[in-house]
Protein backbone atom coordinates (compact mmCIF):
# COMPACT_ATOMS: atom_id res chain seq x y z
CA UNK A 1 0.00 0.00 0.00
CA UNK A 2 1.13 3.37 -0.63
CA UNK A 3 2.44 5.33 2.76
CA UNK A 4 0.27 8.02 4.12
CA UNK A 5 1.51 11.39 6.03
CA UNK A 6 -0.67 13.24 7.45
CA UNK A 7 -2.57 16.54 5.64
CA UNK A 8 -2.07 19.76 7.29
CA UNK A 9 1.60 20.53 8.09
CA UNK A 10 2.57 22.18 10.93
CA UNK A 11 -0.95 22.65 12.01
CA UNK A 12 -0.95 19.39 13.87
CA UNK A 13 1.83 17.79 16.22
CA UNK A 14 0.15 16.23 19.22
CA UNK A 15 1.59 14.18 22.01
CA UNK A 16 -0.65 11.25 21.59
CA UNK A 17 -1.29 9.24 18.86
CA UNK A 18 -4.63 10.48 18.44
CA UNK A 19 -7.23 7.65 16.72
CA UNK A 20 -10.36 9.29 18.40
CA UNK A 21 -12.28 11.76 15.94
CA UNK A 22 -14.99 10.30 15.71
CA UNK A 23 -15.60 11.74 19.74
CA UNK A 24 -13.63 14.99 18.90
CA UNK A 25 -11.27 16.25 16.64
CA UNK A 26 -7.82 17.87 17.09
CA UNK A 27 -8.07 22.03 17.29
CA UNK A 28 -5.50 22.95 14.71
CA UNK A 29 -2.94 25.45 16.10
CA UNK A 30 -4.13 28.14 13.48
CA UNK A 31 -7.55 27.92 15.55
CA UNK A 32 -6.13 27.62 19.43
CA UNK A 33 -4.06 30.87 18.37
CA UNK A 34 -7.04 32.61 17.00
CA UNK A 35 -9.19 31.37 20.78
CA UNK A 36 -5.91 32.71 22.36
CA UNK A 37 -6.29 35.94 20.88
CA UNK A 38 -9.76 36.27 21.82
CA UNK A 39 -9.66 35.18 25.24
CA UNK A 40 -7.02 37.85 26.09
CA UNK A 41 -8.89 40.55 24.09
CA UNK A 42 -12.26 39.27 25.81
CA UNK A 43 -10.13 40.48 29.31
CA UNK A 44 -10.35 44.39 28.27
CA UNK A 45 -13.72 44.18 25.75
CA UNK A 46 -15.82 42.15 27.17
CA UNK A 47 -16.73 38.30 26.47
CA UNK A 48 -18.19 38.71 23.04
CA UNK A 49 -15.23 40.18 22.08
CA UNK A 50 -15.04 43.24 19.24
CA UNK A 51 -17.22 41.71 17.05
CA UNK A 52 -19.15 39.19 17.97
CA UNK A 53 -20.77 38.51 14.66
CA UNK A 54 -17.52 38.40 12.21
CA UNK A 55 -16.65 35.27 12.96
CA UNK A 56 -19.64 33.66 13.42
CA UNK A 57 -20.63 35.27 9.98
CA UNK A 58 -17.45 33.76 7.96
CA UNK A 59 -17.73 30.52 9.80
CA UNK A 60 -21.48 30.25 8.96
CA UNK A 61 -20.25 31.03 4.97
CA UNK A 62 -17.81 28.48 5.31
CA UNK A 63 -19.68 25.43 6.45
CA UNK A 64 -22.22 26.41 3.41
CA UNK A 65 -19.61 26.03 0.47
CA UNK A 66 -18.66 22.89 2.39
CA UNK A 67 -21.91 21.50 2.46
CA UNK A 68 -22.89 23.32 -1.39
CA UNK A 69 -25.85 25.40 0.12
CA UNK A 70 -26.47 29.35 0.18
CA UNK A 71 -25.03 30.48 3.06
CA UNK A 72 -28.50 32.35 3.49
CA UNK A 73 -29.74 28.50 4.95
CA UNK A 74 -27.20 27.89 7.30
CA UNK A 75 -28.23 28.31 10.98
CA UNK A 76 -25.58 28.74 13.67
CA UNK A 77 -26.20 27.00 17.32
CA UNK A 78 -24.25 24.95 19.74
CA UNK A 79 -25.85 20.96 19.78
CA UNK A 80 -27.52 18.92 17.67
CA UNK A 81 -30.46 18.06 20.22
CA UNK A 82 -31.28 20.80 20.21
CA UNK A 83 -32.03 21.03 16.28
CA UNK A 84 -33.74 18.02 16.37
CA UNK A 85 -36.23 19.18 19.05
CA UNK A 86 -36.78 22.67 16.75
CA UNK A 87 -38.18 19.78 14.03
CA UNK A 88 -39.46 17.49 16.20
CA UNK A 89 -42.28 20.73 17.03
CA UNK A 90 -42.46 21.18 13.19
CA UNK A 91 -44.56 18.25 13.34
CA UNK A 92 -48.34 17.58 13.12
CA UNK A 93 -49.81 15.96 16.07
CA UNK A 94 -49.67 11.67 15.06
CA UNK A 95 -46.74 12.31 12.52
CA UNK A 96 -44.92 9.15 12.27
CA UNK A 97 -40.79 9.53 12.16
CA UNK A 98 -38.59 6.51 10.60
CA UNK A 99 -34.83 6.29 12.18
CA UNK A 100 -32.17 3.92 12.13
CA UNK A 101 -32.39 1.17 15.32
CA UNK A 102 -29.39 2.57 17.71
CA UNK A 103 -28.64 5.96 15.70
CA UNK A 104 -27.39 8.68 18.16
CA UNK A 105 -29.46 10.07 21.14
CA UNK A 106 -29.05 13.65 20.40
CA UNK A 107 -30.69 13.37 17.02
CA UNK A 108 -33.27 10.13 18.16
CA UNK A 109 -34.53 11.19 21.33
CA UNK A 110 -35.82 14.85 20.74
CA UNK A 111 -37.96 13.47 18.63
CA UNK A 112 -38.57 9.76 20.26
CA UNK A 113 -39.67 12.30 23.33
CA UNK A 114 -41.37 14.65 21.70
CA UNK A 115 -45.89 14.47 22.42
CA UNK A 116 -47.40 13.52 19.63
CA UNK A 117 -44.60 11.91 17.70
CA UNK A 118 -44.53 8.15 16.43
CA UNK A 119 -40.97 6.97 15.96
CA UNK A 120 -40.89 4.33 14.11
CA UNK A 121 -37.19 2.22 13.48
CA UNK A 122 -35.86 -0.42 11.39
CA UNK A 123 -32.28 -1.76 11.21
CA UNK A 124 -30.16 0.93 9.06
CA UNK A 125 -30.00 -1.18 5.94
CA UNK A 126 -33.65 -1.23 5.61
CA UNK A 127 -34.57 2.10 6.20
CA UNK A 128 -35.16 3.34 1.93
CA UNK A 129 -37.55 0.45 1.90
CA UNK A 130 -39.37 1.08 5.04
CA UNK A 131 -40.54 4.86 4.10
CA UNK A 132 -44.19 4.70 3.48
CA UNK A 133 -47.14 6.93 2.61
CA UNK A 134 -47.63 7.99 6.09
CA UNK A 135 -44.17 8.69 6.99
CA UNK A 136 -44.10 12.46 7.47
CA UNK A 137 -40.16 12.49 8.15
CA UNK A 138 -36.94 10.21 8.05
CA UNK A 139 -34.12 11.12 10.53
CA UNK A 140 -30.70 9.30 10.71
CA UNK A 141 -27.14 9.79 10.86
CA UNK A 142 -25.20 9.93 7.47
CA UNK A 143 -22.52 8.27 8.99
CA UNK A 144 -23.21 5.96 12.33
CA UNK A 145 -21.44 7.08 15.46
CA UNK A 146 -21.28 3.47 16.54
CA UNK A 147 -19.65 1.53 13.82
CA UNK A 148 -19.13 3.91 10.64
CA UNK A 149 -21.66 2.45 8.91
CA UNK A 150 -22.87 4.99 5.99
CA UNK A 151 -26.40 5.25 5.19
CA UNK A 152 -27.66 4.85 1.54
CA UNK A 153 -28.00 8.72 1.29
CA UNK A 154 -29.38 8.63 -2.55
CA UNK A 155 -31.95 5.12 -1.62
CA UNK A 156 -33.14 7.20 1.66
CA UNK A 157 -33.39 10.47 -0.75
CA UNK A 158 -35.20 8.69 -3.29
CA UNK A 159 -37.63 6.44 -1.05
CA UNK A 160 -38.81 9.97 1.32
CA UNK A 161 -39.78 11.95 -2.39
CA UNK A 162 -41.82 8.78 -3.33
CA UNK A 163 -43.56 9.21 -0.34
CA UNK A 164 -43.45 12.86 0.61
CA UNK A 165 -41.96 12.45 3.45
CA UNK A 166 -38.97 15.05 4.67
CA UNK A 167 -35.29 14.18 5.42
CA UNK A 168 -33.23 15.14 8.10
CA UNK A 169 -29.82 13.90 8.18
CA UNK A 170 -27.45 14.27 11.28
CA UNK A 171 -23.57 14.34 9.46
CA UNK A 172 -22.06 15.05 12.95
CA UNK A 173 -19.74 12.13 12.01
CA UNK A 174 -19.81 12.75 8.21
CA UNK A 175 -18.72 16.81 7.25
CA UNK A 176 -15.25 17.40 6.98
CA UNK A 177 -14.19 13.77 5.39
CA UNK A 178 -17.76 12.37 3.65
CA UNK A 179 -18.41 14.65 0.13
CA UNK A 180 -22.61 16.29 1.00
CA UNK A 181 -24.93 18.26 -0.69
CA UNK A 182 -27.17 19.89 1.89
CA UNK A 183 -29.53 20.61 -0.73
CA UNK A 184 -30.45 17.18 -1.31
CA UNK A 185 -31.95 16.85 1.90
CA UNK A 186 -34.83 19.53 3.68
CA UNK A 187 -32.67 19.53 6.96
CA UNK A 188 -28.82 18.79 7.63
CA UNK A 189 -27.48 19.46 10.57
CA UNK A 190 -23.56 19.40 11.90
CA UNK A 191 -21.64 19.59 15.27
CA UNK A 192 -18.54 20.51 14.16
CA UNK A 193 -16.95 19.56 16.76
CA UNK A 194 -15.33 16.13 15.47
CA UNK A 195 -14.56 15.59 11.62
CA UNK A 196 -14.30 19.75 11.41
CA UNK A 197 -11.92 19.93 13.90
CA UNK A 198 -13.96 23.25 15.25
CA UNK A 199 -13.97 23.90 19.14
CA UNK A 200 -17.05 22.10 21.27
CA UNK A 201 -20.23 24.73 21.36
CA UNK A 202 -20.14 24.76 17.61
CA UNK A 203 -23.21 23.43 15.60
CA UNK A 204 -24.39 24.01 12.03
CA UNK A 205 -27.50 23.10 10.33
CA UNK A 206 -28.87 23.93 6.65
CA UNK A 207 -31.76 23.45 5.06
CA UNK A 208 -32.10 22.22 1.83
CA UNK A 209 -34.88 20.62 -0.20
CA UNK A 210 -37.38 22.42 -2.39
CA UNK A 211 -38.26 25.33 -0.13
CA UNK A 212 -36.56 28.35 -1.81
CA UNK A 213 -33.75 30.69 -0.19
CA UNK A 214 -36.30 32.51 1.75
CA UNK A 215 -38.57 31.90 5.42
CA UNK A 216 -41.94 32.89 3.56
CA UNK A 217 -41.35 29.55 0.96
CA UNK A 218 -42.70 26.35 1.31
CA UNK A 219 -41.57 24.11 4.21
CA UNK A 220 -40.02 26.40 6.84
CA UNK A 221 -40.51 25.68 10.34
CA UNK A 222 -41.59 28.12 12.86
CA UNK A 223 -38.59 30.01 14.71
CA UNK A 224 -39.85 28.58 17.91
CA UNK A 225 -36.29 29.22 19.60
CA UNK A 226 -35.83 33.10 18.29
CA UNK A 227 -34.02 35.42 20.31
CA UNK A 228 -32.68 38.81 19.69
CA UNK A 229 -29.56 37.36 17.43
CA UNK A 230 -32.33 35.77 15.06
CA UNK A 231 -33.76 39.43 14.45
CA UNK A 232 -34.48 40.71 10.84
CA UNK A 233 -32.85 43.87 12.45
CA UNK A 234 -30.30 42.99 15.27
CA UNK A 235 -30.18 46.92 16.51
CA UNK A 236 -34.09 46.72 17.30
CA UNK A 237 -34.47 43.03 18.18
CA UNK A 238 -33.49 43.53 22.19
CA UNK A 239 -36.90 44.24 23.43
CA UNK A 240 -40.28 42.82 23.44
CA UNK A 241 -41.34 40.77 19.96
CA UNK A 242 -39.05 41.01 17.47
CA UNK A 243 -39.83 40.90 13.36
CA UNK A 244 -37.30 37.42 12.85
CA UNK A 245 -34.81 37.51 9.68
CA UNK A 246 -36.00 36.22 6.09
CA UNK A 247 -33.11 33.76 6.45
CA UNK A 248 -31.99 31.00 7.90
CA UNK A 249 -30.21 33.04 10.50
CA UNK A 250 -33.73 32.93 12.01
CA UNK A 251 -32.99 29.95 13.75
CA UNK A 252 -29.60 31.13 15.22
CA UNK A 253 -29.15 30.34 18.90
CA UNK A 254 -26.47 33.16 20.81
CA UNK A 255 -23.45 31.44 19.65
CA UNK A 256 -20.46 30.98 21.99
CA UNK A 257 -18.29 33.51 20.67
CA UNK A 258 -14.88 32.01 21.17
CA UNK A 259 -15.71 28.75 19.68
CA UNK A 260 -17.32 30.33 16.84
CA UNK A 261 -13.52 32.23 16.41
CA UNK A 262 -11.89 28.77 16.49
CA UNK A 263 -14.42 27.26 14.05
CA UNK A 264 -13.40 30.29 11.66
CA UNK A 265 -10.04 28.80 11.53
CA UNK A 266 -10.93 25.44 11.75
CA UNK A 267 -13.28 25.57 8.23
CA UNK A 268 -10.77 27.54 6.80
CA UNK A 269 -8.11 24.43 7.03
CA UNK A 270 -10.78 21.77 5.67
CA UNK A 271 -11.44 24.17 2.94
CA UNK A 272 -8.13 24.73 1.81
CA UNK A 273 -7.44 20.66 2.11
CA UNK A 274 -10.75 19.84 0.23
CA UNK A 275 -13.25 17.33 1.94
CA UNK A 276 -12.30 15.12 -1.71
CA UNK A 277 -8.46 14.80 -0.42
CA UNK A 278 -9.60 14.56 3.01
CA UNK A 279 -11.70 11.88 1.73
CA UNK A 280 -9.40 9.75 0.38
CA UNK A 281 -6.62 10.25 2.84
CA UNK A 282 -8.91 8.96 5.72
CA UNK A 283 -10.64 6.42 3.84
CA UNK A 284 -7.18 4.80 2.63
CA UNK A 285 -5.70 4.61 6.65
CA UNK A 286 -9.32 2.74 7.16
CA UNK A 287 -8.98 0.42 4.45
CA UNK A 288 -5.29 -0.25 5.37
CA UNK A 289 -6.39 -0.63 9.04
CA UNK A 290 -9.20 -3.23 8.47
CA UNK A 291 -7.21 -5.19 5.70
CA UNK A 292 -4.49 -5.48 8.59
CA UNK A 293 -6.88 -6.62 11.35
CA UNK A 294 -8.59 -9.53 8.97
CA UNK A 295 -4.66 -10.87 8.06
CA UNK A 296 -4.62 -11.46 11.80
CA UNK A 297 -7.92 -13.21 11.89
CA UNK A 298 -10.36 -10.04 13.44
CA UNK A 299 -13.22 -9.34 12.11
CA UNK A 300 -14.49 -5.21 12.18
CA UNK A 301 -17.81 -4.48 11.46
CA UNK A 302 -18.49 -3.79 8.03
CA UNK A 303 -18.50 -0.81 7.31
CA UNK A 304 -17.73 -0.27 3.43
CA UNK A 305 -15.61 2.89 2.63
CA UNK A 306 -15.87 4.49 6.00
CA UNK A 307 -12.90 6.59 7.61
CA UNK A 308 -14.52 4.79 11.29
CA UNK A 309 -13.86 1.31 12.12
CA UNK A 310 -15.16 -0.51 14.63
CA UNK A 311 -13.46 -4.11 15.73
CA UNK A 312 -15.21 -6.76 18.39
CA UNK A 313 -12.74 -8.72 20.62
CA UNK A 314 -10.43 -5.57 21.45
CA UNK A 315 -12.22 -3.57 24.17
CA UNK A 316 -9.96 -4.74 26.68
CA UNK A 317 -6.39 -3.22 24.90
CA UNK A 318 -8.06 0.31 25.64
CA UNK A 319 -6.40 0.40 28.93
CA UNK A 320 -3.13 -0.70 27.23
CA UNK A 321 -3.44 1.75 24.31
CA UNK A 322 -4.33 4.53 26.70
CA UNK A 323 -1.01 4.00 28.65
CA UNK A 324 0.88 3.95 25.58
CA UNK A 325 -0.94 7.37 24.58
CA UNK A 326 -3.09 6.12 21.87
CA UNK A 327 -6.26 7.90 22.01
CA UNK A 328 -8.55 6.02 20.92
CA UNK A 329 -12.32 4.81 22.30
CA UNK A 330 -14.79 1.90 23.06
CA UNK A 331 -18.07 2.12 21.84
CA UNK A 332 -20.81 -0.19 22.72
CA UNK A 333 -18.67 -3.36 23.08
CA UNK A 334 -16.19 -2.02 19.73
CA UNK A 335 -13.02 -1.08 19.97
CA UNK A 336 -13.50 2.28 17.46
CA UNK A 337 -10.72 4.00 15.54
CA UNK A 338 -11.30 6.78 13.37
CA UNK A 339 -8.48 8.23 10.57
CA UNK A 340 -8.58 11.57 10.18
CA UNK A 341 -6.47 14.12 7.95
CA UNK A 342 -3.61 14.22 10.80
CA UNK A 343 -2.69 10.89 10.53
CA UNK A 344 -0.49 8.44 8.69
CA UNK A 345 0.27 5.25 7.71
CA UNK A 346 2.81 5.02 10.66
CA UNK A 347 -0.16 5.71 13.11
CA UNK A 348 -1.93 2.70 11.91
CA UNK A 349 0.95 0.46 12.23
CA UNK A 350 1.39 1.44 16.08
CA UNK A 351 -1.60 0.67 16.98
CA UNK A 352 -1.45 -2.51 15.14
CA UNK A 353 1.68 -3.51 17.10
CA UNK A 354 -0.01 -2.32 20.35
CA UNK A 355 -2.85 -4.51 19.54
CA UNK A 356 -0.30 -7.54 18.70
Amino acid sequence: MQRHEPLGGAEFAPETTYLNSASSGLLPRRSAAAVRAALDESASHGTMGRDYFAAAHASRAAFARLVDVPAERVALGSSVAVRSALIAASLPAGAEVLAPEGDFSSLVNPLGTHPGIKLRTVPLEALADEVRPGTALVAFSAVQSLDGRIADLAAVREAARTHGARTFVDATQAAGWLPLRALDFDYLVAGAFKWLLCPRGTTFMAFGGERGDRTDGPGWPAALHAGWVAGEDLAASNYGLITPATTARRFDEPHAYLSYVGAEQSLSLIEELGVPAIHAHDTALAAYYRERLTDRGLSPRPAPGSAIVSTPGLTDAEDRLAAAGVKISVRGGLLRAAFHLYNSTDDVDRLLSLLD
